[in-house]
């Protein structure tokens, strides 16, 4: 368990990348009790240095001795990472919080959404699993009508942004686009169609059962962190030529009989949830609106007129905020909290 401190040795792994940098800016801006940081990369970013309260830190390559003295680790380097250097950390003494799908699935690691369930923080072994950014903004909004009215179905689409891969996606978004408009040859790196001005169904790898891997990550993740696995979730997952913001839509079927109005009034009252549905007005969740924000907005809300006791609703959040980073960030403070 984490000793009581003023403050505390945080590293970050993985810090040069896209959310690696949010995690660091998440960190100063929440002013979480940093007594020094530690940023481990990959070889090629040895010798960099990155701002963190108007300090130059450097960043280092991992090895057996990187997390002595380590209190918490925020890791977001990959799976093949994870599955090397998280062991090696918690070893040390250190507590990991992963952003990889490493540890997600595994029993004896939590796979934690603060909001959601914070407890299952009890049980950790050294090691905490970070979710999916999809899974989260969904859960997030999810638990409240759960407990209210208990979900046994949700169907789920997902828009999200090119973020989610990577900073090599985000700029393969900005080259098409600029080629698209000089009439230049689209390259295609990163997906296998051109992204810009297109929509692909298609987010990770297709399984034997023709769903791909982000998809069954929503399914198997939902009812880990929700703690129900009678809950049933499908899910389609699709990559549209947003750079920041993932959007679902999605449908509930519950035991109970909610109205729109109920699933406003009980949103509107839970954490780190905004309710946006002024729908007359124009006004509903947008990616754009929701860049840089924490917050998980909902919007949309209306009955399903196709069965009996369901829901629809619109569900936004930034991907590398509240999906990933600030997510991260949230299970620290829940730690030094205990």
């Amino acid at each position: 368990m984490l000793k009581k401190k003023e403050k505390y040795v945080v590293a970050v792994v993985g810090a040069t990348g896209a959310v690696g940098d949010e995690m660091i800016a998440t960190l100063e801006q929440r002013n979480f009790p940093v007594e020094r940081l530690r940023l481990f990369a990959s070889e090629r970013s040895e010798g960099k240095t990155l701002q963190f309260e108007g300090s130059d830190i450097p960043v280092e390559t991992i090895d057996e001795n990187s997390f002595k003295g380590v209190d918490i680790a925020l890791f977001s380097a990959g799976a093949e990472r994870s599955k090397t250097w998280a062991p090696v950390a918690a070893k040390s003494g250190c507590i990991v919080i992963d952003n990889s799908s490493q540890w997600r699935m595994d029993p004896g690691v939590p796979l934690v959404v603060p909001e959601v369930n914070a407890n299952d923080l009890k049980w950790h072994k050294g090691i905490i699993a970070n979710p999916n950014c999809s899974t989260i903004q969904m859960v997030v909004a999810l638990k409240p009508i759960h407990d209210a009215a208990r979900i046994k179905r949700v169907v789920v689409t997902t828009f999200q942004a090119v973020s989610g891969t990577g900073k090599k996606a985000m700029d393969e978004l900005l080259q098409q686009t600029t080629d698209l408009r000089s009439f230049k040859e689209i390259k295609c790196n990163v997906y296998p169609h051109q992204i810009a001005f297109n929509v692909l169904p298609h987010i990770d790898k297709f399984l034997e059962n023709s769903y791909t891997k982000e998809e069954m990550k929503m399914v198997y993740e939902t009812k880990k962190i929700m703690g129900d696995d009678s809950i049933k979730v499908t899910a389609t997952t699709v990559r549209v030529p947003v750079f920041r913001g993932h959007s679902e839509s999605v449908n509930i079927e519950t035991e109970k009989k909610l109205t729109a109005d109920d699933v406003r009034a009980i949103l509107s009252k839970s954490p780190g949830i905004i309710v946006v549905d002024v729908p007359e007005k124009n006004v509903y969740p947008l990616p754009v609106e929701a860049a840089g924000k924490d917050e998980v907005y909902v919007g949309r809300i209306r009955e399903d007129e196709s069965i009996d006791n369901g829901i629809n609703m619109w569900v936004v959040s930034d991907n590398l905020r509240k999906g990933a980073a600030l997510n991260a960030v949230q299970i620290a403070e829940e730690l030094i909290k205990a």
